[in-house]
């Protein structure tokens, strides 16, 4: 079996976790947590990197730290993981779902302002699958009608626009460390700003909002702390971060130059202003290859590869077709995000797949087509 993607640790992760546990620093304190932080942070091109848990408590840690709440709305795609919705409705603010464009598969910035009302209070957009969203032109509606920026970044290390790194053009952006993640501490997340009254209200609310007195609490806080054990993983993974983010970039590479010929198949997007970092190789199935995507990814396990079909749209999903006012209203209509469910899904992307593994993913594509003939 080719696995859909594995965590690559073959750095000093062991190393590092191991004198976690020697030296008894096993929680959410010890010289791990503020390295990774450090170095995570400079990756970003960022002031600060504020660890955390998870990758969706690192959106709702920043929704909190930005005074975002009950009454609020936030922009979101349709297409997305639902913990980008979820999280702001743990903020108690409501989702606002806007369409994809087919271009990138990212939200569709053209369609942004006409879901701006007075409750309106921040923009999320989500760099789906490692390509960039178009920036530039969000962040000057942003700029116009006084919003904050939150980029969901869970699928981004390493991708740039425009030269810059994602996770440095917003007021924040979240990171996750999940274990399918370019870099992982098998869970976390990070925070990323230049803005440091963000940084240190993140900082305070991760962690019960402790005030001077040890147990004297003027605000409402979580715990959503990251461990040392986590940030030694993730030091380590930041040792090989530019080795990790290329090897993607270079199995997307490999993927394209032996899927170009295959009629029916969509590859991943890639626009001159971005780099895209291919955090899942994701493809479209068209009905001129003569298979749906979901009996191709049938078809595929068979043969000992395994697949992952690309997310449900936010309006499609069964939780919120309940009635709640903290859900997003679905009654909208979201052409492409249906189009992206229905037809793609992601072959195997390690950074630790090798040549002879996507050749081997390929061809059997290729046979499969063939034998529809």
């Amino acid at each position: 079996m080719i696995p859909v993607c594995e965590p690559t640790l073959k750095g000093n992760e062991l190393k590092y976790v191991t004198d976690c546990i020697e030296s008894n620093w096993i929680s959410s304190q010890g010289k791990y947590i503020e390295k990774f932080e450090d170095e995570f942070s400079k990756f970003c091109e960022t002031k600060h990197g504020i660890g955390c848990c998870n990758g969706t408590i690192a959106i709702h840690l920043a929704l909190e730290a930005l005074g975002i709440g009950k009454g609020d709305e936030v922009i979101i795609p349709s297409f997305t993981m639902i913990g980008t919705s979820n999280a702001v409705i743990y903020s108690q603010a409501k989702p606002v779902l806007i369409d994809s464009e087919p271009e990138t598969w990212n939200i569709d910035v053209n369609k942004i302002e006409e879901k701006i009302t007075k409750k309106t209070k921040a923009i999320m957009p989500v760099h789906t699958y490692g390509h960039p969203v178009d920036m530039k032109p969000l962040l000057e509606i942003a700029e116009k009608h006084d919003l904050k920026v939150i980029e969901d970044a869970a699928e981004a290390h390493g991708a740039e626009y425009k030269g810059k790194r994602i996770g440095s053009l917003s007021d924040v952006a979240c990171f996750s460390f999940y274990a399918n993640k370019i870099i992982t501490t098998g869970e976390g997340g990070m925070l990323t700003t230049n803005n440091e009254e963000i940084a240190e209200k993140a900082k305070l609310l991760r962690n019960h909002a402790f005030g001077k007195l040890r147990f004297v609490h003027e605000e409402l806080g979580f715990n959503y702390r990251m461990t040392n054990i986590q940030a030694a993983i993730g030091l380590a993974q930041m040792e090989k971060a530019e080795e990790l983010v290329n090897k993607r970039i270079k199995n997307a590479q490999i993927y394209n130059s032996m899927l170009k010929e295959v009629k029916g198949i969509i590859t991943p997007p890639k626009k001159e202003w971005a780099k895209n970092v291919y955090w899942m190789y994701g493809i479209l199935i068209k009905k001129e290859f003569g298979m749906s995507a979901e009996k191709l990814r049938e078809e595929l396990l068979k043969e000992g590869i395994d697949s992952r079909a690309f997310f449900i749209p936010m309006h499609q999903q069964p939780v919120y077709q309940k009635k709640d006012e903290r859900f997003p209203d679905i009654s909208g209509k979201y052409p492409v995000a249906d189009m992206l469910s229905k037809e793609g899904f992601y072959l195997p992307s390690s950074s630790s797949l090798t040549e002879t593994q996507i050749k081997e993913i390929t061809e059997k594509i290729k046979s499969i087509k063939k034998k529809l003939k």
